[in-house]
């Protein structure tokens, strides 16, 4: 007779906890299922996407005209007076990778013995060099040089690479600025005629542009528990300003990644990692663990913005088409209720289903099998109502300008179905050359710059994580005190964890998207004072 295991008793059986392991799980508030379920995906593997191909204009992605932009700008502004809009920010990295190259060089430049321009050299370092050109154009640089200057009495007898050196040095240093350990939410990004500002303090005047109804915005913040404080004071300082000159009240909310999306950590071969007190070793499991925290949000509409994607000219041009996607998602949407408030009251006939149908494939990129004109009238619409009861979601899409990162895809199921999504080339089998040629052809590219509907027709939040595809995660490859760990993330938050949305493309201009990825992007056009500012 086959026994009947516990979750608890494989853990014991096949990877060896012990009950110290069950106080320690106990106390993080992790369940078993969740733990075996991941040691199991470490041992199968995650299966990769299948690319069916991608999303280009008139397959996939709408390219709408100025003119429209601007209408559908207006038809929100008309109906957002009705609505609870919010806009989320995820803003609880630290910006170390803003700081790679010259936290690289503070470690790897022998001080007493080489030149700046030695090293430069020697490590073949591309970075570097365009920092130290730009360096009087960053925002922060006249308060880090006074610090340099009080930290040393000799600074102007200094020759010009022991300046740069000292520079940086005091910039990364733990005592001073610790810049690459900060949020990058905080930091010095825009120099104005009077005024310093960083990323959040943009976000804040962003709402005031396009994510307020009734003179009111809501903005929601997600950060780590230990930089909270630091995203507080900036806003507490500058708020009331932001709404003197907007006329706009904000309403700012926070929110940490929870600790239960925590994800086990296992060896090279797949056995759960230790660290040198026999503990096993646990970690964040990537921004798809927001997906929880918006589901907790109640709004009508919910603005999706990176923290670094910020711009100090233009605001008026982002304006436009942050309104555009909005007014699409809410016309499609009344569309949709339409239709699902007509199935509720019986009001749908077979004649009217070739025209929902029409919809669904021309507007909303729903694949409808052939099978389907087979179906029961009373299949047929319960078919609509699963295909239309879900999350919408309307994303901005750029051309593709080299940028690193994920790309609209139609991507095909083991069941054969069809739909649009968000990928990164991680998900792709990097051993299949159709996967890789198709990869390769993408024309467009993910700025993150979405606009989500949360509400079912009967004015009800959805459950969101009933619309994650689970088989999306990630597998990383990473390092503990110089052992090699394998860790999971889980399905990206507009990857897998929207997989199973309603989801609309919309190419919008490059002038979108001013990300900052290092601290070089800094001295781009978009992050440089103009017109006197």
């Amino acid at each position: 007779m086959e026994e009947n295991f516990t979750t608890k008793d494989n853990l014991i059986k096949h990877y060896g906890f012990t009950e110290a392991d069950f106080e320690q799980i106990k106390a993080l508030d992790i369940s078993l299922d969740k733990i075996e379920g991941e040691l199991l995906l470490f041992q199968s593997g995650i299966p990769k996407i299948t690319l069916e191909r991608p999303a280009t204009i008139n397959d996939g992605i709408v390219k709408l005209s100025n003119e429209e932009f601007q209408n559908f700008a207006d038809f929100f502004d008309v109906r957002k007076e009705i609505l609870k809009l919010k806009k989320f920010v995820p803003a609880s990295g630290a910006a170390t990778r803003m700081f790679k190259f010259l936290i690289e060089f503070l470690i790897d430049f022998n001080h007493e013995n080489e030149s700046i321009n030695a090293y430069i050299n020697r490590k073949k370092d591309k970075n570097l060099p365009i920092f130290l050109a730009g360096i009087e154009k960053f925002p922060f640089y006249d308060e880090i040089k006074a610090k340099v200057k009080e930290l040393h009495e000799d600074y102007y007898s200094l020759e010009s690479h022991e300046k740069s050196y000292r520079f940086i040095k005091t910039m990364l240093s733990s005592e001073h600025f610790d810049f690459a350990n900060k949020p990058k939410g905080v930091l010095d990004f825009h120099k104005y005629e009077t005024e310093i500002t960083s990323p959040i303090e943009e976000h804040l005047n962003e709402c005031a542009f396009y994510a307020s109804s009734n003179s009111v915005s809501h903005l929601h913040i997600t950060v780590s528990d230990h930089h909270e404080d630091l995203f507080k004071t900036i806003i507490e300082r500058v708020k009331q300003k932001v709404e003197e000159k907007s006329k706009i009240k904000l309403h700012v909310s926070y929110s940490y990644q929870d600790k239960r999306t925590d994800t086990i950590a296992v060896t090279p071969g797949n056995e759960p990692f230790r660290n040198e007190d026999g503990r096993l070793i646990f970690r964040p499991g990537g921004h798809g663990s927001l997906i929880n925290n918006l589901n907790n949000l109640d709004a009508d509409v919910i603005f999706i913005k990176n923290i670094d994607n910020v711009i100090q000219n233009h605001i008026q041009e982002i304006t436009l088409y942050k309104k555009g996607l909005a007014g699409v998602l809410i016309d499609l949407q009344e569309h949709i209720f339409k239709i699902l408030e007509s199935i509720e009251n019986n009001e749908i006939t077979e004649g009217n289903i070739p025209v929902i149908i029409d919809f669904m494939q021309q507007k909303l990129n729903i694949d409808v099998l052939d099978d389907f004109y087979k179906y029961t009238i009373e299949n047929k619409l319960e078919f609509i109502k699963n295909k239309l009861n879900r999350p919408i979601r309307v994303c901005g899409m750029v051309k593709n300008e080299g940028e690193p990162g994920g790309g609209p895809f139609w991507v095909r199921s083991y069941k054969g179905n069809v739909t649009l999504q968000i990928v990164e080339s991680s998900q792709v089998d990097a051993q299949n050359s159709e996967q890789l040629e198709i990869l390769a052809k993408a024309t467009h590219f993910n700025p993150v710059d979405l606009v989500c509907a949360t509400k079912n027709y009967r004015g009800e939040k959805f459950d969101l994580t009933q619309f994650i595809d689970p088989s999306k995660g990630f597998i990383v490859h990473k390092n503990n005190k110089g052992k090699d760990l394998k860790g999971y993330e889980l399905p990206g938050l507009w990857n897998g964890a929207m997989a199973k949305w309603i989801t609309v493309f919309i190419e919008v201009p490059l002038a979108t998207f001013n990300p900052v990825k290092t601290v070089n992007d800094l001295l781009k056009p978009a992050h440089q004072p103009q017109n006197g500012n």
